[in-house]
């Protein structure tokens, strides 16, 4: 298999007190975790670099994870957050888009009280700056953002966009629901600057998922988008609580196998180069 690149994964240090979602309750997640944290295992799962995502509605957090990037390599790019709807939104886009590792923002859309927050028109001064910029929009929805979603993403032909965790399949939810976003994803799929990341699957499967259970999503995903829009992310350390590391690798390669070695080699690394615009390992190294 070519270069593995983990297309999404966090950094988060409590001191910051910007993560008002991450509370003692969830007791895998709530301690600090930085590179150092993940070095061993991204080693032991073969993966070179990753793709850092926003994990707080905050700048500062994203200048946070800017500075990491600097210090460590492996750190491809950041997916930063900035207030879309502020006057000032395209000035600090272009001071954070000063930085090369800078790839894109994610303005968490599952936490918005309105599900229909992206088709604000107000947005378009930020969205243009986005694409003028060549920037990348990561939409982190469920089945009932979708819609908007898709009149967003039709308004914004030229925006790449990614739907982050196939917008969470609620597998363990039943049929119907299964069904509804199942269309949903078949909706998303037909616009073309729409990318999808395979990732944090499990969390919608129920304590004890399987390959099996996983399986009927994961083939969706992979019908709808085809292999070259769909890119792999570890979402850690999220997946601590329903996997580690190395079994959501494992089991992704596994489900994944029959499309063949190009195919995974570009759902492993590849796609997320492309979309994300990374520089090649190489560059990368050469600048440290």
């Amino acid at each position: 298999m070519a270069e593995c690149i983990d297309a999404h994964q966090h950094f988060w240090d409590l001191s910051r007190g910007d993560y008002s979602w991450l509370t003692p309750a969830l007791i895998p997640l709530y301690r600090s975790f930085g590179p150092a944290d993940l070095a061993p295992l991204r080693a032991a799962a073969g993966v070179v670099r990753t793709v850092a995502v926003q994990a707080a509605p905050a700048v500062d957090e994203t200048r946070y994870l800017l500075a990491l990037a600097q210090q460590d390599v492996s750190i491809a790019g950041v997916v930063g957050w900035v207030p879309l709807l502020a006057a000032d939104a395209p000035e600090t886009l272009n001071e954070l888009a000063q930085n090369a590792q800078f790839k894109g923002v994610r303005p968490m859309l599952q936490d918005m009280p309105n599900d229909n927050w992206i088709t604000n028109p107000a947005l378009a001064p930020a969205i243009d700056a986005l694409i003028e910029r060549d920037l990348a929009f990561d939409a982190l929805i469920h089945t009932r953002h979708a819609a908007a979603l898709a009149v967003f993403a039709a308004r914004f032909p030229r925006l790449r966009i990614v739907v982050d965790h196939g917008a969470k399949p609620p597998i363990s939810a039943g049929r119907d629901a299964w069904q509804q976003w199942a269309e949903a994803i078949a909706r998303l799929a037909a616009l073309p600057n729409l990318h999808c990341k395979l990732s944090g699957l499990a969390a919608g499967a129920g304590a004890d998922w399987t390959p099996e259970i996983l399986a009927p999503s994961v083939g969706h995903l992979l019908h709808c988008f085809g292999a070259s829009r769909v890119m792999w992310g570890s979402d850690w350390p999220v997946v601590n609580l329903q996997a580690n590391y190395g079994s959501w690798r494992a089991v992704s390669i596994e489900l994944t196998a029959s499309l063949g070695a190009a195919a995974q080699d570009a759902i492993f690394g590849g796609n997320a180069a492309t979309f994300y615009q990374l520089r090649s390992t190489d560059a990368a190294f050469q600048g440290q």
